[in-house]
């Protein structure tokens, strides 16, 4: 579902979006824009992306694991 959104913006940034997007494309663009910035989908996406570097969780569950003897080391 989309919703209507009024903005305002400076002269010259409409006349860049109107010259470079185009004047049919602005709400796409701006859509597509502020997406990854304010969805939720985008921050699952990421995370996927980052279980799936082996070496990069490979090198977390190392640095994780020296923590345990770390806290088993402080007085209670």
């Amino acid at each position: 579902m989309q919703r209507k959104l009024t903005i305002t913006v400076d002269e010259e940034v409409y006349a860049g979006l109107h010259a470079v997007i185009g004047p049919r494309r602005i709400s796409r663009f701006l859509n597509d824009l502020a997406r990854p910035h304010v969805t939720r989908s985008h921050l699952e996406e990421g995370y996927r992306a980052m279980a799936a570097d082996e070496d990069r969780e490979r090198e977390a569950e190392e640095w994780v694991e020296g923590l345990v003897g770390d806290v088993a080391d402080e007085p209670r």
